[in-house]
């Protein structure tokens, strides 16, 4: 498992990533919500309210940051997310 701080604008998030057998689980955390990854479930974060966001097809904490936002939670887009924003942008907004 890898777990790193990552500093962003508005403040220090922590990446977590765990290699599976094909590709790994990787979330970057932020005071407010995260960014997940293709294997994790939008459905369960929003049933639990979270303020989550849904990237895919990264294999690292930089392209989390660089890729699109193909989903978010309604908590999510009460913050500012938009679908199509970076995964960088998003976390910004969850400090």
């Amino acid at each position: 498992m890898l777990i790193e701080k990552i500093e962003l604008n508005n403040g220090t998030a922590i990446g977590l990533s765990y290699q599976m057998q094909k590709a790994p689980i990787i979330v970057i955390n932020a005071d407010k919500g995260f960014v997940m990854c293709g294997y994790l479930d939008l459905e369960a974060a929003t049933a639990l309210d979270d303020v989550a966001v849904k990237v895919k097809g990264v294999r690292t904490f930089e392209d989390v940051l660089e890729a699109p936002v193909v989903g978010a939670t309604p908590s999510a887009i009460s913050l500012g997310v938009k679908v199509g924003m970076t995964g960088r942008e998003a976390l910004e907004l969850m400090f």
